[in-house]
């Protein structure tokens, strides 16, 4: 049986955390109400923009833009968005168990190579067979546009320069609260989506011409993609930490509750045995 000073040294140790996770969850919420607010106002502008690029493409053909040109995936070049912390449930699991089973399929027939983005996923794919171009692992949460735009541009660059037959991102995307939803998103070449009407049965006249409006704008719709991607991760991350520390805190109540009957009972056991010595101390005087 457990001396009472150890069950009162654990119950504090619980409090204790039971503390810092409710102070994490408070910073989360945070975190996740200012994220959520930038997901929800952007993500139309987001959802729309590659379907009217790929009605402006759709008229021209994919030789009219090098980012269109779509050929035999030999080469392809993964994204994979992580956070740098844990303790946000299986929000990094989920994904790199996709991302792994994703990369490791068109590992068949493609030669794969990643860029990570996050220490969670630096660290998982630091052991597995894919090279990794390079891994943004500082202070993740925190990338300035300016880096996003940086990392659009090489996509491209790489893409263009025949570097890579295909680019894909797997990330995070906010759905509810309770669950993120794992994403594989294609990034190029530049496809109509599924259901996508044809050009020509939406025929307008661009001004200026349509080729011009493609070459100004493809790049763009690039470089918003991936903040798109930045951004629900950040969103999900966000989300899944604020409910991990959520029931974090009511485990360790529940934890407290059944450490402090316990720590009743032995206390109680204790004076028990204490009263029963002595009361067999009192009758063997009286004899």
């Amino acid at each position: 049986m457990p001396a009472l000073i150890d069950l009162r040294r654990r119950i504090k140790s619980v409090r204790n955390t039971q503390q810092i996770t409710r102070a994490m969850k408070t910073v989360s919420t945070a975190k996740f109400k200012k994220s959520q607010r930038r997901v929800l106002e952007s993500r139309p502008w987001w959802h729309m923009y590659p379907e009217f690029m790929a009605r402006l493409a759709g008229g021209l053909g994919p030789q009219s833009h090098p980012l269109l040109e779509r050929r035999e995936e030999k080469k392809i070049l993964g994204v994979v968005l992580t956070s740098d912390k844990g303790l946000c449930g299986a929000f990094n699991a989920n994904l790199l168990a996709a991302a792994h089973n994703f990369f490791s399929d068109q590992a068949r027939t493609a030669d794969v190579r990643l860029i990570l983005i996050g220490k969670k996923a630096a660290g998982y794919f630091k052991s597995q067979p894919f090279p990794v171009d390079f891994a943004l692992t500082d202070k993740v949460d925190k990338l300035p546009l300016s880096r996003l735009r940086d990392l659009a541009g090489d996509l491209m660059r790489r893409y263009a320069h025949y570097r890579t037959d295909g680019v894909y991102v797997v990330y995070n995307e906010f759905k509810s609260i309770l669950a993120p939803r794992v994403t594989i998103l294609r990034l190029l070449p530049v496809r109509p989506r599924d259901g996508t009407p044809a050009a020509d049965s939406w025929p307008p006249d661009w001004e200026p011409e349509a080729a011009v409006l493609l070459r100004a704008l493809l790049p763009m719709v690039i470089e918003h993609q991936v903040t798109h991607c930045y951004f629900e991760s950040q969103a999900a991350e966000q989300a899944a930490r604020m409910m991990a520390m959520d029931n974090a805190t009511h485990n360790a109540e529940d934890l407290i509750g059944r450490l402090v009957l316990f720590l009743n009972k032995v206390r109680q056991a204790s004076i028990t045995k204490e009263l029963l010595e002595i009361m067999t101390a009192v009758e063997a005087l009286s004899q």
